[in-house]
Parts: C-alpha cells; sequence; structure tokens
C-alpha cells in the first residue's frame, strides 16, 4: 500500500531508459540496403511507452539522456508535443543520441541495426535519480536493455529502490535484445532471442521487485531460463509475486495475477497451464510492423493497470494498441489516443488491415497531433498573382517582392516576439515558396504556425503549383507547414468543374495525409462574373466530408452573421470533432466591417482566428514599391496594423 507519510503522486508513470531517434525505410518490401529514404521517428522501448501512456490519458515522464546536437532536440521536442514530462531529460554534452536504422521487409523479417555505441541514454548515472520526482509518481517503469551494462543498472536498481521505499509500483517491461546484451554482431539487431545463462541470472534480484513483468514468449524464455514458456513463467513465480503478462502474437496475452493485483488481497496465482492465467484474445488482422508493438502493448496495458481496472480490461487495451501498432509505419506515431482505441474496441473494424479503415485512420490523425491551436492569428502574406501586378506596375521585379516579404516576416516576428510565450502558440503566417522563399525558410526559427499554398495563384479551375505527382513533392514539405489550398468552388458551377475539384482535392487530402500534413481548406464562392454565395458554403462543406476529406481547418469568408458560423460549426462538428477549426479570411476587408464579422465568428466556439493579408500589407506593399516607405518603416507599419487586427479579435464580441 502506499506510503501515508508521501504526497499524492502527481504522474502516474515514470518511464526509464533508452531513447532514440528511428529511421524508418519508406519503402516496404526490400532488404535495408535498397531503401531510398527514411522517416523519422522518435524511438526506444521506454521512450515510446511513455508516449503512448501519455496518448491514452496517462501522465507520464521520461529519465534518459539525450545528446546536444539536432536529434536529441528532436527528441525532446516530440515528447513536449505529446505531453510528456521532460524534467528528467538530460542533455549529455558529450555522447550523441541514439539511433536506430530499420525497414520492414516483410510480416516476418524487419532488418535493423542499432547505432548505440556509447550513445547518450547509455551514459545514464545514479546520481541522476532523483528520489523526489520518482515519488512523484504512482509507478516507474524500468526496461531490459538498461540493465545491460553496470552504470545504466545502478541508476535503474536505484529507481526501483527508491519506488520501492515511497511506496510507488514497480513495472518491468524484459525488452530483450541480445545484441544490446554483446550476443550478437551489428548484423544481428533482428534477433529476438538467444540463450544466455548470464542474463537469465542479471534479471531474477530485478524481477523480483517488480509488480509487474510483461515479455513477449522469447522474452519470458530468457526470463525464466527455458524455452518452454509455461516452464519459464513458473520459474519466475517461485521468486516474484508480480503480475505477469505474456505477449502471444495472434493469440493475444496471458494475465497470471500477481498479489495484491488492484488491491484485492489475494495470493499470486501459480503457473500450471495457461488456463490458471486471463487469456484475452485478438481480432486477425493484418500484420504490418510488428517493431514497436510491444511498447504500444505496455502502454495499453498500463492505463487499465494504474487505473484500477479488471485484468481483462487492462488485457484488452493492451490488445488493441498493440493491434493498431502492428497495423503502421513507425512505432510511437502508430500509438492509439484513447478515443481511436475505445472506438476500436467498441465497434471493432472491418478492415484486415486496419491501416485501411478510414474512420480509424482519421480518429488517429485527428486526435494524435503534434500540435493543438487553440487561437490562431496569421498574417497571410501567400499572395501571388497580386504582388507579381503591384511590382510591375510600379516597375520592380520577383527579387523586390521575396524582398518585400522577407519584411512581412519580420513584421509578424516582431509582434510574435513581443507576445512571448503565446505569441508562438497563438500566431503564425501564410507564406509561398515560390515569391517568398527567403521568408518561408527564415520562418522555421519562429516556432509559430506556419501556413503554405499550394494551389497556382489566381488560376481557374483548381491548378496545384506542387503537380503532378503531390505526393512526393509534398514529402519534400517539412513536417510542421500546413498545405492550404484556396478552392474556388461553387453549387452552381458546371458538373465537370466540380468535378475536376472534387477530384484535385481528394488527392490532395490523400497525399496529405500520406505525408503527414496538416490541410487548410479555404472556400471561395465569389467570380468575377458572380458575388459572393456564403448561403452555398454550408453545402460545400458537408460535400467536402461526403467525399472522405477532412481538412484540419477550414478558411471562411468574413460573414457578419452569427447563424451562418453557427451553421458552418454544427456540420464540421458532426464530422470531426477533432477538427483543428475555422478561421476568418479577410478580403482585403476594412476594420469596421471585419469587426462585425470577427463578432459573428466569435459566437461558434471552433472559430479560432483569422489569417488575413491584404487588410495589412496591401497599402504597405504599395507605398514601398513606390520607393516611398524604407525597409524599417514599412516592417513597422506592418507590424502596427497586425497588432491592431490582434487586439480587433481580441476585442470582437467581449
Amino acid at each position: 500500500m502506499p506510503n501515508t507519510a508521501m504526497p499524492e503522486p502527481k504522474l502516474d508513470v515514470i518511464c526509464i531508459g533508452r531513447s532514440s531517434v528511428d529511421l524508418y525505410g519508406s519503402q516496404i518490401g526490400g532488404r535495408l540496403e535498397d531503401m531510398a529514404g527514411f522517416a523519422k521517428y522518435i524511438g526506444g522501448s521506454p521512450t515510446n511507452i511513455s508516449i503512448g501512456a501519455s496518448r491514452l490519458g496517462l501522465k507520464s515522464a521520461v529519465i534518459t539522456r539525450v545528446g546536444d546536437e539536432h536529434m536529441g532536440r528532436f527528441i525532446r521536442e516530440q515528447l513536449v508535443a505529446e505531453g510528456v514530462d521532460v524534467s528528467g531529460v538530460i542533455t549529455d554534452p558529450v555522447r550523441l543520441t541514439a539511433l536506430v536504422l530499420l525497414g520492414i521487409r516483410d510480416n516476418a523479417q524487419f532488418p535493423l541495426i542499432f547505432y548505440r555505441e556509447n550513445c547518450a541514454d547509455m551514459g545514464l548515472v545514479e546520481d541522476e535519480i532523483d528520489p523526489v520526482f520518482i515519488a512523484s509518481a504512482r509507478a516507474v517503469l524500468v526496461t531490459g536493455t538498461h540493465f545491460s551494462t553496470p552504470q545504466v543498472a545502478a541508476a535503474s536498481m536505484k529507481a526501483i529502490r527508491l519506488a520501492r521505499a515511497a511506496g510507488r509500483k514497480v513495472a518491468f517491461d524484459i525488452d530483450y535484445r541480445p545484441n544490446l546484451w554483446a550476443l550478437g554482431g551489428h548484423n544481428d539487431g533482428e534477433s529476438r532471442f538467444v540463450e544466455s545463462a548470464y542474463v537469465t541470472e542479471h534479471l531474477r534480484p530485478i524481477l523480483s521487485e517488480c509488480d509487474l513483468i510483461v515479455g513477449t514468449e522469447e522474452e519470458w524464455h530468457i526470463a525464466g531460463g527455458s524455452t518452454d514458456t509455461l516452464a519459464a513463467l513458473a520459474s519466475v513465480r517461485a521468486f516474484s509475486d508480480a503480475t505477469m503478462v505474456c505477449k502471444r502474437g495472434a493469440l493475444g496475452c496471458t494475465v497470471f495475477a500477481g498479489k495484491d493485483d488492484n488491491d484485492v488481497a489475494q495470493e499470486p496465482v501459480q503457473i500450471r497451464g495457461w488456463d490458471a492465467g486471463i487469456t484475452v484474445p485478438v481480432q486477425k488482422i493484418d500484420v504490418f510492423n510488428v517493431l514497436g508493438a510491444g511498447d504500444g502493448f505496455m502502454a495499453g496495458f498500463l492505463r487499465g493497470w494504474l487505473r484500477g481496472e479488471s485484468l481483462a480490461t487492462a488485457a484488452s487495451y493492451a490488445n488493441g494498441c498493440g493491434a493498431l501498432a502492428v497495423s503502421r509505419h513507425g512505432c510511437a506515431p502508430a500509438y492509439p489516443s484513447f478515443a481511436e482505441l475505445s472506438h476500436l474496441l467498441t465497434h471493432g473494424s472491418s478492415e484486415f488491415a486496419l491501416r485501411k479503415d478510414t474512420q480509424l485512420s482519421q480518429l488517429h490523425w485527428a486526435t494524435t497531433r503534434r500540435r493543438r491551436w487553440h487561437k490562431l492569428a496569421a498574417f497571410a502574406f501567400d499572395h501571388r498573382h497580386q504582388f507579381v501586378a503591384m511590382a510591375k506596375q510600379h516597375g520592380r521585379d520577383e527579387a523586390a517582392i521575396d524582398e518585400f516579404k522577407l519584411l512581412a516576416l519580420e513584421a509578424a516576428a516582431k509582434v510574435i516576439g513581443a507576445a512571448g510565450e503565446e505569441g508562438s502558440q497563438t500566431m503564425g503566417i501564410l507564406v509561398d515558396d515560390r515569391l517568398g522563399r527567403s521568408a518561408l525558410h527564415k520562418a522555421s526559427d519562429l516556432d509559430c504556425w506556419i501556413g503554405r499554398p499550394i494551389e497556382e495563384s489566381g488560376v481557374f479551375p483548381l491548378s496545384l503549383e506542387e503537380a503532378p505527382d503531390i505526393g512526393s513533392r509534398l514529402a519534400q514539405w517539412p513536417a510542421n507547414h500546413c498545405v492550404k489550398v484556396l478552392l474556388p468552388f461553387r453549387t452552381d458551377d458546371s458538373s465537370d468543374i466540380i468535378d475536376g475539384h472534387e477530384k484535385l482535392i481528394v488527392q490532395l487530402f490523400d497525399a496529405c495525409q500520406q505525408t503527414n500534413h496538416e490541410m487548410l481548406l479555404e472556400i471561395i464562392t465569389a467570380r468575377p462574373d458572380k458575388p459572393t454565395a456564403v448561403d452555398q458554403v454550408p453545402q460545400i462543406i458537408e460535400r467536402m466530408y461526403e467525399l472522405d476529406v477532412f481538412p484540419d481547418w477550414w478558411k471562411l469568408e468574413p460573414v457578419d452573421k452569427p447563424e451562418f458560423w453557427t451553421q458552418c460549426g454544427d456540420i464540421v462538428r458532426k464530422h470531426d470533432p477533432h477538427v483543428q477549426g475555422i478561421i476568418v479570411l479577410g478580403k482585403e476587408a476594412p476594420s469596421d466591417v471585419l469587426a462585425g464579422a470577427f463578432a459573428a465568428a466569435k459566437t461558434e466556439p471552433l472559430v479560432k482566428g483569422f489569417a488575413i493579408g491584404r487588410t495589412i500589407f496591401a497599402d504597405v506593399a504599395a507605398s514601398w514599391f513606390k520607393g516611398e516607405l524604407t525597409d524599417a518603416a514599412a516592417r513597422d507599419s506592418m507590424a502596427d496594423k497586425y497588432s491592431n487586427l490582434i487586439a480587433l479579435w481580441n476585442k470582437a464580441g467581449a
């Protein structure tokens, strides 16, 4: 029972051990030698588990080391984005972050190479295990790899002792990788089992201190010193009262209750056969990638176990997380949110390959976003044909446009910087790569929302700059660039125009999903020969959802009628309650017109802000191109206009 002298834990679980960057081969079905490109993900068993647990609603943390370089910063940033406490993540000034290169050859072969020689996470020492921090969690989780050398073993054992002293639980993922115990060469990364009396004996004193032990059949073989799984489990039971979970692949898992499981006084179950445990089966599904599935499984089991739910429920969570993980590319990115897991367990799936389930895939994407925006005030200067016309009018070339857009970025940066932390969390820019490349590339240092247009400017019907192969082009875009597309759409367009637009939008949305980019869909109903038809917008939104297009953002015209925004919000909410939001565009409207539109829009909770450009830059750009404004004056004027627009939004409807 918990030590009553200790304060109530603030965290659910602290995971201790390895962290790495996984470079996953993007090509499926070949040798690692033939991989031409790689996707970059966070990795390392305890780090993966911390993310999986956080996605399921647990408060998790990691104790590890990362290098003082780009990959170390990547791990830290990803953990923060996932809601994982990083106060125990230490930056190693000397060692590099561990790397893993891996691929998917078929459903049985997963070639991988560990780059872990003298890596940062193996530099963890006992002094870095803080008693107060350990006591702040209901449980600590340790993994097998961090007992493979004396230094990290000492650190992990200290965490176990401190957790025991504080009355906290200890969970252990056997996580057996033979070549990380020097039982194989660099070419043996895929190996899952090598008999070793040394490893078996080394693990015994650790296992006896644990409340929960989880492993595959091969991992139980090394833990129990027998290749007969039941004999191995019985061997461990002889000196451990822990809850013991055996992952059995397509058969699901079997749980053998430990002492005092879920605060119910009992003796641990003796293991005389599989029927002594609780076996929870799994749906038969396509196995696409087993790497990292066990970490997802552990996160799922922890969700039930630490919340005091039944062992069968915990096992069902674990199986569901494992099933979703084996269905997708990557490890941690494949793990579900609790909303997604609940949907799977409640409704199942008609798809043998779960990654092809449209509803699950959308729910996964929408509920595991790398960043959630509760407000967005964006300065949009992604305009192209307007700038070309303006520059030409005043005898300036495209280089001058790029120069001006840098000034616009500097104006935005001035406002964002003045707002401090709130600025990077609530503000952003829209800028293009054709005429604003310098600004677009420099914007990466701002840590704000970045939108980037993909449509050809001023062209009708819709045509994309990144064509014909949209996906391969988007694969070159940084992951934090939101793909913005302006869709000139009317319900009274000719059928061939509508069909062409719909096919292109479906194609674009699929490419965004495949390359992990958010998508902003801007609806424009006005034409040179036709006025704005805002009454058509709700019908257009509904039609996009009928096409299985789920934009992360909707950008709509400035309408001063609350009922318009309510109607649009209701449609979006019905189809995608986890949407990022709706924002208002400007159309060069004056402040008094925008004030009315802002007040009306803010009556709908899904409206998060605006993305407006010409209201901010039009007059300034004209004067600057004429040579009537200095760079500093242009920058300061745009910063003032941007600030005033933000103030107008904040004041609207107050």
